[in-house]
């Protein structure tokens, strides 16, 4: 298996550091060839702007066109190239990183803006009147697995159905369904550690090894089961989901999870 990791936090000594190392020596000790990305480390630039596409941007710059074109002539940055060229490499990509503020932090945030550019992560396929182009379970992408490790500062019952930041599930649907599965991952149930602002040394150890079980069931975990988009179960062009096909009870996110 070839796994990228793609690190987002800036303190190496953090638990996120420890997490990424522990994943690196785990996979490699199973015979994996393992990649990281260091957003913080490589001073990753986070911001779209014109730079990103030289003579292909558009004036006033517009930036989906600015990126195909750019994308199209092999003429995007060198470091968006580069981090391109890692995600085809890979058979699995990690996502390691701090939840701040009910997301992503910033810097991973701009690295999916700029790597995921317009053709090469969306944008593929014909849309006619069974199909709405290659996305959601289609795309660039697909063939490829996606898990999240993320470390979350407050207890588990703050992020459960009655809790007042709301269910995980929900909070990560956005990268999960939006950024993950739209360009054809197979996206993993996440790897979610609580509390982590007040854990003690043996909880960490338990996390660790928590962390080494996970990893060594990459090949084999069962992908979260999100609806196809252009395989029956929504109407299409409106993309609703067809009346009927919901479970019982379910509603808001949970509609697009076949269960």
């Amino acid at each position: 298996m070839k796994t990228l990791i793609v690190h987002a936090h800036p303190e190496p000594r953090s638990l996120n550091g420890s997490l990424t190392d522990c994943a690196v020596s785990t996979l490699q000790a199973a015979g994996h060839e393992v990649q990281v990305s260091d957003l913080y480390a490589m001073r990753w630039k986070a911001v779209v702007d014109a730079a990103d596409f030289g003579g292909h941007a558009t004036n006033p710059l517009r930036v989906i066109p600015s990126s195909a074109g750019a994308y199209d002539a092999g003429a995007l940055t060198p470091d968006v190239a580069a981090e391109q060229d890692k995600l085809l490499w890979a058979d699995t990509v990690v996502f390691q990183f701090p939840m701040w503020w009910y997301t992503m932090p910033a810097i991973l945030k701009g690295w999916v803006d700029r790597v995921f550019s317009f053709h090469f992560a969306y944008g593929v396929g014909v849309h006619d009147e069974t199909r709405y182009g290659e996305r959601f379970g289609e795309g660039t992408l697909r063939g490829r697995r996606a898990m999240l490790s993320v470390t979350v500062g407050g207890p588990q019952s703050h992020y459960t159905d009655r809790g007042i930041n709301g269910p995980i599930e929900d909070l990560l649907f956005p990268i999960h369904h939006g950024i993950l599965y739209y360009p054809g991952l197979e996206v993993l149930p996440p790897f979610v550690l609580y509390g982590t602002d007040a854990m003690t040394g043996g909880d960490v150890q338990d996390a660790v090894k928590a962390w080494k079980e996970r990893l060594l069931s990459l090949e084999t975990a069962e992908p979260i089961a999100f609806r196809r988009q252009n395989f029956g179960d929504y109407e299409i062009p409106s993309l609703r989901l067809r009346e009927g096909l919901e479970a019982p009870g379910r509603q808001g996110f949970a509609l697009h999870v076949r269960g």
